[in-house]
């Protein structure tokens, strides 16, 4: 069984200030990701973690792993802004975008960012837009399907990201002929990858690339990015990640590979989201309903707004009842939120213990790609967000939505009034 971050004790007590639903975020737990990747990739002098900012873009959580010498990864203007206000520098600053507007461009060049390009046509784009850096990465796409052993992991084939190999060859040449003076190489081939042969897989497959097209073009590549994909553990029988094991097998091909080529030197980074943060979060919700007709239902205050991952990947995340974790799971349940759509699901016939009316829910894993994917469908608002420091205090770190949050857009015309009365 999964257990909590925290007590049942606890969340009555962070109850009595904070309403459910809300997330919860553990601190501590989000450091010793930090410092376990840290610590694993000792071996690359260069290596950096830019945070996947679109997996949880908090500014609370980004200065936390801001100081444990973690930089961004943004993907739109806006992530950019978050960045500026947490006062990353320059050199912690990734952008990788894909179908990217001028302005978002222009903003990554004022902030000095690290842009990685996701197509050849943008090379122009950007000269004409923005100007072009000194320094520049690409992102590959090898198409097909992408394997380790025999087990096909996902089809980069149907990805509408990144350059072909004949396309990253052209566009280094070009580049070059436009005074770009040091090159980075970046791919991103499979999500939430269970098992420790991901990484290594991506790195062979990269360092190789980067010897050829060294060799090909004349290019300096200077930095390789083995972005995100590390999986989180989300069922209870599932192994956590083993980071030491991973980096291990990286260094093994960083070995056999680069250092033979005269690469030696090349940096390495990531842009980890879920595993730096997917299992230090929780959503808290209260049982307010049971229905009982074909199925049993537990209807809670919570909603697909708050977690949309079950509603559109059918994703499993575990669910501990607070206070009853010794109790049998003599029941089964679909529990739901209130969203007039009927994938609105948290579980479907899940084994739980019985479940009354006010019972306390701690959904697990929703650290990343939760609370950061929510909307407003049904005009539902969007949960608090807390954060359990390690000192054990609680800190609100986003405010729930309130209605004028929700009608603050429509705020141009005095022929409404959304006030409550």
């Amino acid at each position: 069984m999964k257990t909590p971050f925290v007590s049942h004790a606890q969340l009555l007590e962070i109850t009595k200030a904070y309403p459910t639903p809300f997330h919860l975020y553990d601190e501590g737990g989000i450091r010793q990701s930090a410092r376990a990747l840290r610590r694993a990739f000792a071996w690359n002098p260069g290596f950096c973690e830019f945070f996947a900012v679109k997996a949880l873009p908090n500014p609370f959580i980004l200065q936390i792993l801001k100081e444990e010498g973690c930089g961004v990864d943004c993907s739109s203007y806006t992530e950019l802004l978050l960045a500026k206000a947490c006062g990353f520098p320059p050199e912690k600053i990734m952008f990788s975008s894909n179908q990217t507007p001028a302005e978002e461009y222009r903003l990554a060049m004022a902030l000095g960012a690290h842009i990685n390009l996701d197509d050849i046509t943008h090379i122009d784009f950007l000269r004409d837009v923005a100007g072009l850096p000194s320094q520049i990465s690409c992102r590959y796409n090898p198409g097909g399907e992408f394997a380790v052993g025999n087990d096909i992991m996902d089809t980069p084939q149907e990805a509408k990201f990144g350059f072909t190999r004949q396309q990253l060859a052209e566009g280094f040449t070009h580049l070059r002929t436009l005074g770009v003076e040091e090159f980075g190489l970046h791919a991103f081939l499979a999500s939430n990858t269970a098992g420790d042969a991901y990484y290594p897989e991506l790195a062979r497959i990269l360092f190789q690339l980067a010897a050829e097209l060294q060799g090909r073009t004349g290019a300096r590549i200077t930095q390789i990015n083995l972005s995100g994909g590390i999986g989180v553990a989300y069922r209870p029988e599932q192994q956590p990640s083993d980071i030491q094991r991973i980096s291990e097998g990286v260094r093994q091909a960083y070995e056999q590979i680069l250092v033979p080529a005269g690469m030696g030197g090349v940096a390495l980074c990531a842009e980890l989201g879920r595993f730096m943060t997917g299992p230090h979060g929780c959503l808290v919700t209260r049982a307010i309903h049971a229905k009982h007709i074909h199925k049993e239902y537990i209807g809670v205050d919570s909603s697909a707004v708050d977690l949309i991952r079950p509603a559109m990947y059918g994703a499993y995340h575990h669910i501990t009842v607070a206070g009853k974790e010794g109790a049998p799971n003599d029941h089964t349940y679909d529990v739901v939120g209130s969203l007039c759509e009927n994938n609105d699901k948290f579980a479907v016939d899940r084994a739980l213990p019985k479940i009354d009316t006010g019972d306390l829910l701690v959904i697990h894993d929703t650290g990343a790609h939760g609370s950061a994917m929510g909307y407003n469908y049904n005009g539902k608002l969007h949960a608090a967000e807390l954060l359990l420091c390690q000192n054990g205090d609680v800190r609100l770190i986003r405010r729930a939505q309130t209605p004028q949050d929700y009608f603050s857009t429509l705020d141009f015309s005095a022929e409404f009034e959304f006030g409550e009365s």
